[in-house]
């Protein structure tokens, strides 16, 4: 890490703004010779103009939180990944390259563990992936495209498939232990409607050996063995419904089966994509 990045606060200040652009730019230029096709000068002129109409959108963000837990507001942070592509606990190097789980939002917003009063795990009733990287419980088969379907897992901006499986419970317990959840929030439930029966994978086997946890090295997790509970599926539309006991008793098997194996208690259940469509316990 060189540590010549461009910070934000630089932007406002056109001298050492410039300065550091042309630096990075000559580097580049030493390393990468014709190859690099980058015109600085252009680039520090666009920001002449930027530096005006980002001014109003940038704050210090120390001192807007502490006045904000002064005035004992509601702060709601938003994870933008799941713990799978923390640069730390993630599928390394199937990963994005930052800290995505709780740790991220202690070092990303300079937030206190003490201000924190809730963490909200996001799981989905099945299991998904975006691009490449081990997926011990994929289904690609008509389950995996069943759940791709019913389901619209579909890149939003791309359209590209997104790879779909059975629910994971071993990535969903590692998850746990990486964040400490107070609750979860299941989504999607409604996706498994139409299912016979529903499996979910409760441990992993290796040469034979269940494991004790995910396990570090990605060879091995490319490489396990998949053990699984099957589960009655419920038949029945569950789509928009709003109060937990009007689920089928399957489905609140279901729900109750992952709170048990998981350790936490599922507070939130998404039955469709409206946002009326949840069910608070």
């Amino acid at each position: 890490m060189t540590r010549s990045g461009v910070r934000i606060a630089d932007i406002f200040d056109q001298d050492l703004f410039e300065s550091k652009v042309r630096r990075l730019a000559f580097g580049f230029k030493k390393r990468y010779g014709d190859l690099l096709d980058y015109d600085v000068e252009a680039e520090i002129k666009t920001f002449q103009h930027y530096r005006e109409r980002l001014q109003p959108f940038v704050v210090d963000q120390i001192p807007l939180l502490e006045s904000a837990k002064q005035e004992n507001a509601n702060i709601l942070i938003e994870g933008a990944n799941a713990i799978m592509l923390d640069i730390d606990s993630g599928t390394y190097p199937y990963c994005t390259s930052s800290n995505t789980g709780l740790g991220g939002v202690l070092t990303g917003l300079n937030i206190g563990w003490r201000s924190i009063k809730e963490v909200i795990g996001v799981v989905k009733a099945f299991t998904t992936r975006v691009g490449s990287g081990p997926f011990p419980t994929e289904q690609t088969n008509e389950i995996g495209e069943k759940l791709q379907f019913v389901g619209k897992e579909f890149g939003a901006t791309t359209g590209r498939k997104r790879r779909t499986g059975w629910l994971d419970a071993v990535v969903v317990r590692y998850s746990h232990a990486c964040n400490d959840y107070t609750a979860l929030n299941l989504t999607k439930l409604d996706v498994l409607d139409d299912f016979e029966e529903i499996k979910i994978a409760t441990a992993y086997k290796y040469n034979g050996q269940t494991l004790e946890s995910f396990p570090a090295s990605i060879e091995m997790l490319e490489n396990v063995e998949v053990v699984y509970e099957t589960l009655p599926g419920w038949k029945q539309p569950t789509t928009s419904v709003k109060h937990y006991h009007d689920l089928p008793p399957n489905a609140r098997k279901y729900v109750e089966w992952i709170e048990s194996f998981v350790g936490v208690p599922i507070k939130y259940i998404g039955t469709g994509p409206d946002r009326e469509s949840m069910i608070y316990r």
